[in-house]
């Protein structure tokens, strides 16, 4: 104690507690790369003070905006399970890996987006490109909608998506098959041409890169 000159163990009796200031709160590396038009909200406060996490618009976001990578750290086994969220992988080098993010620091804002129970609620869709997950959107984003991704149809049979079980209100059950055609065709901007998959499309619009 600088008053009375001592060395104590503990708090000084008769000058009292010291004044704890405390170092600012830094934010993880995830909630830094959110885009400024994204904002997170808490959904829900589980045991253990843990915050169920969900991604909304601040402004209108368009269709066919794409988001990505996904960062992620590679893995044999998936450390960081959350039934709310998708689980991904990648081909690398021939091997297939899980895209794992036990902590905010080893990954990026899209690991806050949870997956769509139904085609409804649905504003996002997971695909692999390059040995890299993105997420595109496939409708207009109103403001304080939230962002849900779901399996681009190939990505989903590369996942076997078919055995994924998510939670619905009480019950478990197991989600509809994810190869079924989109009842919206996707259409090409720069011919009109229509295609049952995201994929199909993305592939088919690089001949116009090519021609270009």
């Amino acid at each position: 104690c600088e008053d009375c000159g001592r060395s104590l163990i503990g708090e000084c009796k008769l000058h009292g507690p010291l004044i704890r200031a405390k170092d600012r709160v830094i934010p993880s590396r995830a909630r830094l790369t959110l885009p400024h038009y994204l904002t997170l909200r808490v959904l829900e406060l589980r045991a253990g003070n843990q915050q169920i996490l969900g991604v909304f618009a601040k402004k209108v976001i368009q269709k066919r905006t794409q988001f990505g990578p996904y960062v992620g750290q590679l893995s044999t086994k998936l450390t960081c399970y959350d039934e709310s969220r998708l689980v991904l992988q990648v081909l690398k080098d021939g091997g297939k890996y899980f895209l794992d993010t036990p902590n905010e620091d080893c990954g990026n804002w899209m690991m806050f987006v949870r997956l769509a129970r139904n085609q409804e609620e649905q504003t996002l869709v997971a695909y692999q490109h390059c040995g890299e997950v993105y997420f595109t959107t496939v409708k207009p984003i109103e403001p304080h909608t939230e962002l849900k991704v779901w399996y681009a149809a190939d990505y989903a049979k590369f996942m076997e998506a078919s055995a994924v079980f998510i939670k619905e209100e009480s019950d478990v059950c197991p989600l509809p098959p994810v190869a079924k055609e989109p009842v919206d065709p996707w259409i090409c901007s720069s011919c009109g041409s229509t295609f049952a998959t995201f994929a199909l499309l993305e592939s088919h619009q690089c001949i116009h890169k090519d021609r270009v």
